[in-house]
């Protein structure tokens, strides 16, 4: 069983020496893993840091580096890694995909690389995300879907329980679940798969890339895993910004929007994008009134100005730029 790790950087290269040491500490790990730390041309001294502060870990050719002049997002930063990991002959079985802002718990790889092997139609498992405490993380879901976009904005407790077969969130234990999509924060993806599927498609700069990727699967017949005995520590938003629990929330930038619009449009027309449109309208304006009447509830600056403009209700099917 060969395995391959890539770690995509921008401007985070602290947080992801520390995942490097996370890993390559880890006596569990499956003999023979190669770890490639990607560079997305930040343009800061974050190539100068990596290359130093791997250089200093002495791994040898445990843990490459490779710094590229574009900075294309999520998915073709992860792209060009797996490409020049593929460059030298050699194909892993599997291949982890680690954002920036992760630790991995000893055990973590080794218990999503073990699952794969045992579920041979798995084609993406996915880590259980968690605090620095402990505390879960949502990290396992259903597929993007109208009254799923109802439900996320309206946040309402007797609507979740009127709606509990298409929120987003399904109820996970400590027995690993199959279902529709995970976190691209840690996501294991079967090599056999993405010969027959391709890799993660380039239209999404950020966020948006692994739901699609996911769908993607499940329409060529393979299952998708949530693993809770694979633990990782995910500090949410560090690397974006845009989900931090410890800061007031930023305005939403425009590519979440697009990437939202994009695999709505991409995967199931307009017609059913606008339908999806119209319903975070309502769950959002509803959400809005009672807000009005009982404060307490932050969201993005201008979420509402924003996604509209954004949105499928007021641009064509053709207009898909990024």
């Amino acid at each position: 069983m060969k395995l391959d790790i890539v770690i995509v950087n921008y401007r985070t290269p602290d947080m992801v020496l520390d995942a490097v040491d996370s890993l390559v500490g880890d006596p569990t790990l499956p003999d023979g893993t190669r770890l490639l730390v990607v560079d997305g041309a930040s343009g800061d001294d974050s190539a100068d840091r990596l290359a130093t502060g791997i250089a200093a870990r002495d791994a040898g050719e445990r843990v490459r580096f490779l710094p590229l002049t574009v900075n294309g997002g999520f998915a073709y930063g992860n792209n060009r890694g797996i490409e020049f990991l593929e460059a030298d002959g050699t194909i892993a079985d599997y291949i982890l995909l680690l954002n920036p802002d992760t630790v991995a718990r000893q055990g973590a790889v080794a218990a999503l690389a073990a699952f794969m092997e045992a579920h041979p139609r798995a084609g993406i498992a996915g880590s259980r995300l968690e605090d620095p405490d402990g505390t879960a993380q949502a990290c396992a879901f259903r597929f993007p879907n109208p009254l799923g976009e109802f439900e996320s904005e309206i946040r309402l407790r007797a609507a979740s329980r009127l709606l509990s077969r298409w929120t987003y969130v399904p109820q996970v234990n400590d027995a690993p679940i199959r279902v529709d999509w995970v976190s691209g924060a840690s996501f294991i993806i079967r090599r056999d798969m993405a010969r027959q599927i391709g890799m993660m498609s380039e239209d999404y700069f950020l966020y948006y890339e692994e739901v699609d990727y996911c769908l993607r699967a499940a329409r060529a017949g393979w299952e998708c895993w949530h693993v809770p005995q694979s633990r990782v520590v995910h500090l949410v938003g560090q690397s974006t910004n845009v989900t931090r629990k410890d800061t007031r929330l930023p305005r939403r930038p425009a590519y979440w929007f697009e990437s939202r619009r994009r695999y709505f449009l991409s995967n199931h027309g307009r017609s059913y994008a606008v339908m999806a449109d119209l319903a975070w309208v309502a769950g959002f304006g509803l959400r809005r009134v009672r807000k009005a009447i009982r404060p307490g509830d932050d969201v993005p600056p201008r979420l509402f100005r924003d996604f509209l403009s954004h949105s499928a209700i007021r641009r064509r099917h053709g207009a898909l730029s990024r």
